[in-house]
């Protein structure tokens, strides 16, 4: 009997897992089975403007997956909405060229911004961009006080370049110099 359950159950789940989804079905009145997951809600939600955490938390896996251009929509839209870890997040993306040009004036805007808003991150990579003149114009002494601001709030990577005595090449490999030297 009990193998007759589990034989059940078993035909049951692998009919579960091969059906058919159900179809999406747009119309005046809404959404029939929005897609729930994956891009397609993603460019979804990213087309009716709803931001929220958990729809911006998914910006990172977005570019993971090679979607810099759906990544840079989304991430860019939770950054104006005051997203702090999206603003450190476009800041990544503006000084890789992932999904547009590189621009090393937008990736220290948004650190910037990001310090400003409060966020231990934005602070730290903030105070780097002004301590190479990165993308701002150098100022070292003010950039380590940002890197102190971060590390007091217990960002460890922060309190590492204060324990090397600020030296750059303990937080970026000096492969990086040529893109790191000042601009300006």
């Amino acid at each position: 009997m009990r193998h007759l359950k589990l034989a059940a159950c078993l035909v049951f789940c692998a009919n579960l897992v091969l059906a058919e989804p159900p179809e999406t079905v747009e119309d005046d009145l809404g959404i029939l089975n929005p897609q729930d997951t994956g891009r397609e809600m993603l460019t979804r939600k990213i087309e009716m403007g709803v931001i929220d955490s958990i729809t911006c938390s998914l910006g990172i896996n977005v570019t993971k997956n090679d979607n810099h251009e759906l990544a840079r929509r989304l991430t860019k839209q939770c950054a104006e909405a005051g997203y702090t870890k999206a603003m450190t997040w476009m800041s990544q993306l503006e000084n890789n060229g992932l999904g547009g040009e590189y621009n090393p004036d937008a990736s220290a805007q948004w650190d910037r911004k990001a310090a400003e808003a409060g966020d231990p991150v934005g602070r730290f990579n903030h105070g780097l961009n002004l301590m190479r003149g990165h993308g701002a114009t150098q100022n070292e002494a003010l950039g380590r006080q940002y890197v102190d601001q971060a590390a007091r709030e217990g960002l460890a990577i922060a309190k590492r370049l204060q324990d090397a005595g600020y030296d750059l090449d303990e937080v970026t490999p000096d492969a990086d110099n040529w893109k790191y030297a000042p601009l300006f």
